[in-house]
């Protein structure tokens, strides 16, 4: 009875969402397992490009990292409060809104996973040119920034043209 009241954007949705979350745990266990096997090394090393686990405790790319557990669980809390919101605007959106906001969605739900288990998100990807180096991040961070980004463009490009 269930599976007769799905319809197909909710399947192909639900497919988004499992795609993206295990594309992320997948790449960050495999990290944390080979992190284990090489002591805490450099997973791979190039010129523009370092792989190294680093666990990040606070929110987007090692902002607000904290140690005190108080202070922790609270800002694990307001994440969780955001979370809702973008799945409130995820039911009433559709088209490229309802994608964008999907993969915000995904990837909040990947580190909000790892914040509860590990009580940190592993962060491994390490863009840099010579010395300057970007935020460390991982997986998750990469589709919440596409999300981000594509939410801007359409605010910018097709909601912009409508005033």
């Amino acid at each position: 009875m269930i599976i007769k009241n799905l319809n197909k954007n909710f399947l192909v949705n639900l497919l988004l969402v499992l795609s993206i979350f295990l594309l992320d745990r997948i790449s960050k266990i495999y990290v944390i397992y080979l992190d284990g096997r090489l002591n805490d090394e450099k997973i791979y090393s190039s010129k523009f490009l370092d792989i190294q686990l680093i666990w990040n405790e606070g929110v987007a790319f090692g902002l607000f990292s904290i140690n005190e557990t108080f202070f922790y669980n609270i800002l694990t809390f307001v994440i969780i409060l955001i979370i809702l919101f973008v799945f409130y605007l995820l039911v009433r959106s559709n088209g490229f809104e309802k994608f964008a906001l999907l993969m915000i969605f995904c990837g909040a739900i990947g580190n909000l996973y790892d914040r509860i288990i590990y009580k940190a998100v592993p962060d491994f990807i390490d863009f840099h040119v010579g010395n300057f180096h970007w935020f460390i991040f991982n997986i998750a961070d990469v589709f919440i920034t596409l999300g981000v980004f594509s939410m801007i463009l359409l605010e910018i490009f097709v909601k912009g043209n409508k005033n």
